[in-house]
């Protein structure tokens, strides 16, 4: 069974800074492209950034320069660094490991609030 395990949301002030992590299994970590996605209420889920196995990353244009996306292979976890927070960054993020063919595993998600 596939497991992403999420985790470093949070409340935090506009203009702050929060570090999300994503763990899984070697073997979904080291095959697939991992990425992080967000939805905020009432909107459809939207992509924030990706890493390929061979660390290739690509991001949603309004957040680069913010956003950093990055993985540590000895600990099988993709984490996604966001800086200079806004209230509109505001939203559930899933961790995503798109395999080869297409397939989608999903975390949980995890909430952050942007707001003072």
């Amino acid at each position: 069974q596939v497991q992403l395990v999420e985790s470093g949301g949070g409340l935090v002030q506009p203009g702050g800074s929060l570090r999300l992590s994503c763990a899984t299994s070697g073997s979904i970590f080291n095959w697939n492209t991992m990425g992080w996605y967000r939805q905020a209420t009432g909107k459809q889920r939207e992509l924030v950034a990706t890493i390929t196995p061979s660390g290739i990353t690509n991001y949603r244009d309004s957040l680069q320069g913010r956003f950093a996306i990055s993985r540590d292979v000895a600990k099988n976890t993709v984490y996604l660094e966001m800086n200079s927070l806004k209230p509109e960054d505001t939203a559930v993020y899933y961790c995503n490991a798109r395999t080869g063919s297409g397939f989608d595993y999903w975390g949980q998600g995890t909430q952050v609030t942007v707001s003072s």
